[in-house]
């Protein structure tokens, strides 16, 4: 089941297309605060932004801005400010359309579905973890803290989200190999070491010092 997460103010508006996405199957989270937008998309784990650009605090152009920097899921902008500038400054900032207001519940259903089938092949999974400030991407192999943002290797996205994903538990020096042995023909122990010692090194790089903590004779923990 798709998760769209719905960003509008007008708790009316909000509230009749939640109603209509529910009933076509969708599970739905409205903002609750809008001067947290971006955090409320990182524990929400959306296939799909539908946002206002006139909201409280900022406007949507700047939390398109945001989610860009940590996300590639589809986003939709409904509003009624539908002149050209406003819609092509919304491609520009990164968003996928514009639906303007008012509009028919069977056009937003249409637009929502084929965003997610050019998005996901009705198939795809969004992965975003966040643990301290760090945004962890498995789907862009990424990690983002403080506004810096470091690309990572196929073995070093895998060892992130074990990490992560079992945070605050130190996962076993075997968990971590095995979670490797899918990409490498051998691993053992001292290759286990190198990757985790590049994965640190490029931690450093964007603040992100003694994020991976090791745990004597047992394995590793995020911190």
């Amino acid at each position: 089941m798709y998760r769209i997460y719905l960003v509008e103010d007008d708790r009316v508006i909000a509230k009749t297309i939640a109603d209509k996405l529910t009933a076509w199957n969708f599970t739905v989270k409205c903002t609750q605060d809008f001067s947290s937008i971006l955090g409320e998309f990182v524990e929400f784990q959306p296939h799909l932004v539908l946002m206002d650009i006139t909201l409280p605090f900022f406007n949507g152009y700047h939390w398109c801005q945001e989610i860009r920097r940590v996300s590639q899921v589809p986003i939709l902008f409904l509003s009624s400010a539908a002149e050209n500038i406003n819609i092509v400054m919304a491609i520009n900032m990164g968003a996928d359309d514009f639906i303007a207001k008012p509009f028919d519940l069977s056009v937003l259903l249409a637009k929502v579905q084929a965003a997610l089938r050019r998005a996901y092949d009705y198939q795809g999974q969004s992965h975003l973890l966040e643990h301290n400030g760090a945004l962890f991407s498995s789907l862009e192999c990424s990690v983002t803290y403080e506004g810096k943002k470091v690309e990572l290797t196929k073995n070093e996205t895998r060892m992130m989200q074990v990490l992560l994903e079992n945070k605050p538990n130190v996962v076993s020096r075997d968990t971590l190999m095995a979670a490797l042995w899918a990409c490498d023909s051998y691993v053992d122990e001292n290759a286990l070491y190198v990757n985790i010692t590049r994965l640190r090194k490029k931690l450093e790089r964007i603040g992100l010092r003694e994020f991976i903590q090791t745990k004597k004779g047992i394995g590793y923990m995020v911190k």
